[in-house]
């Protein structure tokens, strides 16, 4: 298939170094990179197993309510902390 590719500058010199350093032509290390990077792109995209936390159970909290921090600290260092 024939194409036109618009490619940054950074990009083509890279492209232009790998084609240097192996000897190849330019359409055969575009797509030789593309295939590299096709492929990890596809293999990032599988889900991977779920993450499964250990829980453990600490028992009824000393302190009822959390919601509301003034009361949480006023019950752990007293009513002096304001």
């Amino acid at each position: 298939m024939r194409t036109t590719l618009t490619l940054d500058d950074d990009v083509a010199a890279a492209l232009e170094r790998l084609r240097k350093r192996s000897d190849s032509s330019f359409r055969d290390v575009v797509n030789h990179v593309l295939r590299r990077g096709l492929q990890q792109a596809l293999e990032a995209r599988q889900p991977s197993a779920p993450y499964v936390m250990k829980t453990y159970d600490c028992g009824k909290p000393l302190i009822g309510n959390l919601d509301n921090i003034a009361e949480v600290i006023a019950a752990v260092e007293g009513e002096w902390y304001r």
